[in-house]
């Protein structure tokens, strides 16, 4: 295969830089984990409002590896995946509307934002409209 202890040497100097070249990152990359600000703990929604969800943008790296954000519910700790609230809106944006599906009520709920990773919301209780005219009354 090889002819010569020359092209051997070359051959094994390629494979080296090859080995450094190819362990080198294409890029800086940043992960952004930005605090959820809202919902908060003591917070109520009703069932079928509107709501923003908002999170803390003001120390955003430069370079984010994934900028896409997604808002997904949680109960009790479990994450409802298979039912986003929103999806495919840039992290960056620093809030986003989300309607509250008809759910259980309940004061365990949190919201878990996504993108680079994974930040939770403090509990907050989701009420149906129904219980909110009784309380009201």
């Amino acid at each position: 295969m090889f002819k010569s202890v020359m092209q051997l040497s070359v051959f094994a100097l390629a494979l080296s830089l090859l080995a450094v070249v190819s362990a080198l990152p294409l890029a800086v990359r940043d992960v952004f984990v930005p605090p959820v600000k809202s919902p908060k703990a003591g917070d109520v929604w009703l069932v079928g409002s509107k709501q923003n969800v908002t999170w803390d943008t003001s120390d955003a790296p430069e370079h984010i590896t994934n900028t896409k954000g997604t808002i997904v519910l949680a109960k009790n700790g479990r994450l409802d995946i298979n039912h986003p609230l929103a999806s495919n809106f840039s992290i960056l944006d620093g809030y986003h509307e989300v309607t509250v599906p008809s759910v259980d009520a309940g004061n365990d709920y949190t919201i878990v934002l996504f993108g680079d990773s994974g930040n939770d919301s403090g509990k907050f209780t989701i009420a149906s409209a129904i219980l909110a005219a009784d309380i009201e009354l």
